[in-house]
């Protein structure tokens, strides 16, 4: 099956419908600083670079599956909290118009859980309202999931919109919890010892790194960063993996942080040695994209934040596989 993919970032979404056995023929991504990450990584697919806005229907290519994550920022509990109101929340629309013009068979599309905040109602409310009615009609299924529940070692909280075209007669069925967790220790344990400091500014190491991309933000914290406790354990999955280097999760080899007041923590005093953000290749990890996976940058900000916004690939193959399997 045929698939286009919009604010399609690094490729996480669309790694993982590769991987489930789709097609994925074209692509969306307007930021240059990812270009070259997802173009050496899907060389098979064709990467259109103009923003979605200036995107008519008619250039692309007849499709099976629209897939998407329209950008987050607006809708997030760490932004602004303008939803709609936003010119990113908006994008939505031009995801629903380009599925009203070429009326796949299916599509997808991922999004913050700050959508369900009480705020966001009335536009959470219209794009489900949209979607239903687009072009000939789609049975919608929208459901809040956790991507630690699908074997990715990562506490990851987002909404999924997926539609099957109404005269089909199908509506798709998020497939259970599994009944397992992956730990740090299972995901980055043998990267423990190889990782290494960015240059100064937080330039990449390039070659230098003995392991691709395995190398560390570095820089103060802010207040707001000690706040609350960084740290999770080797036993434990990760905190969400953010889309910035000088918020990333602290590596699990250092204590958890100790309290000083309510809204203060601090290292362990004689051990700060230990505190160090997770490295790119590391946070990609998490995020369940493969090693031969490699990200292009210059500054550790733009790896972040490319790895940060993606759909974790395991997450997306798990969905895709039993989209398929009912398309079979």
């Amino acid at each position: 099956m045929r698939i286009v993919s919009f604010f399609s970032g690094a490729g996480g979404l669309d790694l993982g419908f590769t991987r489930a056995g789709f097609d994925v023929i074209w692509a969306n991504e307007y930021d240059r600083d990812i270009w070259e990450t997802y173009v050496k990584n899907h060389g098979h697919t064709h990467l259109e670079k103009r923003s979605i806005t200036d995107v008519d229907a008619a250039d692309i290519p007849d499709c099976d599956g629209m897939i998407g994550g329209p950008p987050c920022q607006s809708w997030s509990t760490a932004g602004k909290l303008r939803g709609i109101k936003d010119n990113r929340g908006k994008l939505f629309y031009d995801f629903i118009r380009i599925l009203e013009a070429k009326q796949p068979k299916f599509f997808l599309a991922e999004n913050v859980a700050g959508m369900l905040l009480p705020r966001n109602a009335r536009a959470l409310s219209s794009i489900k309202r949209l979607f239903k009615n687009a072009g000939e009609g789609y049975n919608l299924s929208f459901q809040k999931i956790n991507a630690s529940d699908y074997l990715v070692p990562q506490d990851r909280k987002r909404v999924f919109f997926i539609g099957y075209r109404r005269d089909l007669g199908k509506k798709f069925e998020f497939p259970a919890p599994i009944d397992m967790k992956l730990s740090l220790k299972s995901a980055i344990g043998d990267l423990a010892d190889t990782a290494i400091p960015a240059k100064d500014g937080n330039y990449t190491n390039g070659s230098a790194c003995r392991v691709p991309n395995h190398e560390y933000f570095t820089g103060g914290f802010s207040s707001l960063y000690m706040s609350r406790n960084r740290v999770r354990s080797w036993d434990e999955v990760s905190f969400t993996i953010q889309a910035g280097g000088r918020h990333a999760p602290l590596h699990p080899q250092a204590p958890k942080m100790e309290t000083v007041d309510k809204d203060t923590k601090r290292f362990v005093p004689g051990k700060e040695d230990l505190y160090r953000r997770l490295s790119v290749r590391e946070v990609a990890r998490v995020q369940t994209f493969p090693d031969d996976f490699i990200f292009y940058y210059k500054n550790l900000g733009a790896a972040y934040k490319m790895i940060g916004n993606a759909v974790p690939v395991r997450l997306a193959q798990i969905i895709a596989s039993k989209i398929k399997e009912d398309f079979e």
